[in-house]
């Protein structure tokens, strides 16, 4: 049935082929003071998206232009984008002449505004969830306020994870195929770098790939697209960072066909904006091109990004409320210094060789190989027969002694828990002396009880593509492409600090015998500074896939076809025999194989030349990522059981309205997601039973499947130009992130390996979700922004913006039925359904607003500007939350009364804050 759809879409798109008398647009675009000529600017009918780049003279030539009045939008990074109004006669050529750009004194802002928040980076060696980088490429004044305005309270276009956009360089996308996502910080600092970039939002057609439902930016780093000059900038924040020096030369196209561009920055702080968040970032980047004629070019980049950053830790409200928000409890003071334990390093270098041949005047092809490698570590406390070094431990806090009756004298007073709090905000830090202390006490005989180690992955990556440009006629564009990767992805423990000890165990102490083995083939080996331990294994992957797009295009409507087929194969290779599962950890797992399809299509309907319809609908599976494939990766081979490629649909409707005054865009969409699959990993109170059948306590991987995810909403974005200096924008966006169904929720239980040696999979049916809300991003946001330009080339603005309908990321396993029902079938006393819900019921973040104002001003002398930018984010110093998950520690009705019972709870909701008042300022020179 695949086969009989794709050759009949093949043959319904190629009868469809066909020819018309049409006209071309010639002229010259040139700076408006210096009257240079500007090489790679884009020059586009705004009817469809037809477009050109000029060359190094500044020429350009559009043919194949259906006669009538037409808007020419002329636009390039550093220039404000101008619309030419045209009048094009029937098979004549309209030469425009030259067309003048007056340099954009605002664009800074676009270069310095998307920062990856420490909140949005994962701890889990994944990527970012932030969906703001994606988005720093456009001009749509709705997409600019949820990069630049809504991105800092972690604001998701549509609701969606990033895993559903592609983010590409030079036509090879940088998503990871461990989890979908792509890894900002591997380009991270080099923005002047990676300003040549095409956007397009949702399932909206990409010339590069098929793309996802969320968007697709294609970066492109072609060495002869800069434009030529050097720059030199400094910046100042208080964010995660507080300094910023970078520095870019690009050459232009020379006269002997060579082009080359060189870029470097560093980024640093000793604190960031939350406690004993330190921040050390160096990046680099070369691109050079030889263009050998005018049908090959060569090119090849080289991207070195090194990123080294203090995290900060979620906090309960008993934390924040005695410590504050900016309180974090993974730093210690050492030696006068702050340390912090739970450090992220990222350092992937990417090399890439990219062939442009335009194979004859209406087709070209691009072919790019690259090759990245590097690792991902996070670093946190390894301890054996000691206390947890947290100082927000459970047992640390007053919640702790508040919920023990025993504690509470006559008088109603607790000692315990009023000590507790004194010696919380006393301290509240970890103590590093007295881990080094423990350590070196006689009695351990040189083998330290407290280690720092991290969790490491070590990735080998090569991928290739090619893809095709083609008109096949004065209607009809072909965009084809073809992609393989190979990974490689090494995943172990490797051993940082023995933090003053002369080795460390290798073993599990909460085990006995061979379970306490992390390798049974090397049992009870004493660990060093550098050595692997815990866990080892390699993650293998081949990915493939295909597409082939058609876009038509005529006077009053245009609308496209496209269809992709993808393979992906993955393998566990287990490195260590571990002694939970003896007899199903070393050596490979078995390919896992899924074969995926997506067809999508849309048309835009062209009312007048001003007013549009769009439409773009997707259907399409996707593979599960590896992340979610593996039970529990680290110590088995097992696979998820019930897992299934999602099922991904999407639909979009547009009315778009674009004078010279006024734009404007009203986006209504929907998206359903089908088999879903998550993997959690926590320690849980009475989720199973021993060998003698008493209620257990254990660490276990959570496995939830067949998830059902369903978004709804709107989107509206205007800009009104009040006055020639004057420009007004609204945004809007509204939407419903819901559950759609009660998912399939099983257990892989270590414990439990241990009596059976078996696949420890424990069934826990049904979890209740349908209807709860999506966590991670305000549903709700609206945006009002002022900007003022002056002739004299300064500029400021402000935007008020609202952000509400943010939720807490709810426990999965509370809502099952293990919630309210013992292990031996009787509901436990009290767990009427009325009391269930009330102890479930979802919180909801308060509604706030975030007040930014920016400016700036630029000087021209000769050929060199001089200027600066500056903006204050959240004017007025708003404390909100962006993000928060429920513990899932007490996974009974019970025990999450008992620990809720005098409003302390020990174990409730854990949450991130978005900053407090920030600044950035920008100093720049360009010649």
């Amino acid at each position: 049935m695949k086969k009989l759809a794709l050759s009949l879409l093949f043959l319904f798109q190629a009868v469809l082929v066909m020819a018309q008398n049409q006209s071309t647009v010639k002229g010259k675009v040139v700076d408006s003071k210096s009257q240079i000529p500007l090489g790679s600017v884009k020059v586009m009918i705004q009817s469809n998206e037809q477009f050109v780049t000029t060359n190094n003279l500044g020429e350009f030539q559009i043919k194949g232009i259906t006669a009538g009045n037409q808007i020419l939008v002329v636009s390039v990074d550093g220039y404000n984008t101008q619309n030419f109004a045209i009048e094009v006669v029937d098979n004549q050529t309209l030469d425009v002449g030259m067309m003048f750009l007056e340099e954009d004194i605002t664009s800074e802002q676009q270069l310095s505004l998307v920062t990856i928040t420490e909140n949005d980076l994962g701890d889990d060696n994944s990527g970012s969830e932030s969906t703001a980088g994606l988005l720093q490429s456009s001009r749509d004044a709705y997409q600019q306020a949820a990069a630049f305005n809504w991105g800092q309270a972690r604001f998701r276009m549509r609701g969606l994870d990033n895993e559903y956009g592609v983010t590409m360089i030079n036509g090879i996308s940088m998503n990871k195929i461990y989890d979908g996502r792509p890894q900002w910080s591997n380009w991270g600092g080099l923005n002047d770098a990676t300003r040549n970039q095409e956007f397009t939002l949702g399932s909206a057609p990409s010339d590069y790939t098929f793309g996802g439902i969320l968007g697709t930016q294609e970066i492109n780093t072609r060495a002869s697209l800069y434009r030529k000059g050097t720059r030199i900038s400094q910046s100042g924040t208080n964010t995660n960072y507080s300094w910023r020096s970078m520095i870019t030369h690009n050459s232009g196209l020379m006269e002997n066909g060579w082009a080359y561009s060189v870029s470097g920055s560093r980024r640093w702080a000793k604190e960031g904006y939350f406690e004993g968040t330190d921040y050390a970032a160096n990046s680099f980047f070369a691109s050079v091109e030889k263009r050998f004629n005018k049908r090959h070019s060569l090119n090849f980049t080289s991207i070195y990004a090194q990123n080294s950053r203090g995290k900060n830790s979620p906090n309960t409200n008993e934390v924040n409320d005695i410590k504050g928000i900016k309180y974090n409890s993974y730093w210690g003071y050492q030696n006068g210094k702050k340390r912090n334990s739970r450090d992220k390093d990222v350092e992937e270098p990417i090399l890439m060789l990219s062939h442009y041949w335009k194979m004859s005047e209406k087709t070209t092809l691009n072919t790019n190989v690259s090759y990245q490698t590097g690792s991902i570590g996070n670093s946190r406390f390894d301890y054996q027969g000691a206390n947890n070094p947290d100082p927000t431990y459970y047992k640390n806090l007053p919640s702790y002694f508040y919920n023990d009756p025993s504690n509470y004298l006559a008088d109603g007073t607790n000692p315990l828990a009023n000590q507790a709090r004194a010696n919380f905000i006393a301290d509240g830090q970890i103590d590093w002396p007295a881990i080094y202390t423990a350590n070196q006490n006689s009695s351990n005989g040189g083998k330290s009880v407290y280690a720092l180690y991290e969790d490491r992955t070590d990735d080998k990556q090569i991928s290739a593509n090619s893809i095709l440009f083609s008109d096949l006629s004065d209607n009809v564009k072909l965009n084809a492409g073809a992609t393989f990767k190979k990974l490689k992805s090494h995943n172990f423990q490797n051993m940082l600090d023995l933090l003053g000890g002369q080795y460390f165990s290798d073993i599990d102490p909460f085990y006995s015998g061979d379970q306490t083995q992390s390798d049974l083939n090397n049992p009870n080996r004493q660990i060093k500074v550098g050595d692997t331990y815990g866990y080892n294994y390699n993650l293998n992957a081949i990915v493939m896939d295909a597409f082939t797009q058609f876009k038509f295009s005529y006077k009053k409507t245009d609308f496209y076809l496209a269809q992709s087929f993808s393979r992906s194969q993955y393998e566990r290779e287990g490195l260590y025999r571990n002694g939970i599962y003896a007899n199903n950890s070393f050596g490979k797992s078995g390919k896992q194989i899924f074969e995926n399809f997506g067809f999508k299509g849309g048309f835009t309907y062209k009312i007048t030349g001003q007013h549009l319809l769009d439409f773009n609908g997707v259907y399409m599976t996707k593979a599960p990522n590896m992340r979610n494939t593996f039970a529990n990766a680290r110590i088995n081979n097992n696979i998820v059981p019930e897992l299934e490629s999602e099922r991904v649909t999407s639909l979009d409707a547009s009315y778009v309205v674009r004078t010279p005054k006024f734009k404007a865009r009203l986006t209504g969409f929907a998206s359903k997601v089908q088999n879903a699959t998550e993997i959690s990993f926590f320690y849980a109170e009475n989720v199973g039973e021993d060998a003698d059948g008493n209620d257990e306590d254990s660490f276990i991987s959570e496995l939830l499947t067949g998830i059902e995810k369903r978004n709804f909403g709107a989107e509206l974005g205007m800009e009104y130009q009040i006055t020639s200096t004057i420009k007004a924008t609204v945004a809007a966006s509204y939407g419903q992130y819901l559950y759609g169904n009660n998912p399939n929720l099983k257990i892989n239980d270590d414990a439990q390996a241990t009596l059976t040696n078996t696949q420890p999979v424990v069934d826990f049916g049904k979890s209740n979700l349908k209807n709860y809300r999506i966590a991670g991003m305000p549903q709700t946001a609206a945006s009002f922004g002022l900007e003022y330009r002056d002739p004299h080339f300064w500029w400021i603005g402000a935007n008020i913006n609202y952000l509400a309908d943010s939720y807490v990321d709810i426990s999965n396993i509370t809502r099952t039925e293990n919630f309210a029902v013992d292990s031996d079938g009787y509901g436990y006393p009290n767990a009427t359904p009325e009391n269930v819900e009330k102890l479930l019921k979802q919180e909801k973040f308060a509604d706030f607003n975030l007040l930014n104002v920016t400016g700036g001003k630029s000087w021209r002398i000769d050929n060199t500007t001089i200027g600066f930018f500056a903006s204050v984010n959240n004017v007025l110093d708003t404390t909100y939350k962006t993000g928060g998950f429920e513990q899932s520690r007490k996974a009974t009705f019970t025990d999450l009364q008992t620990d809720q019972a005098n409003n302390t709870p020990s174990f409730g909701s854990k949450y991130f804050y978005g900053y407090g008042r920030t600044y950035f300022v920008n100093l720049y020179v360009n010649f």
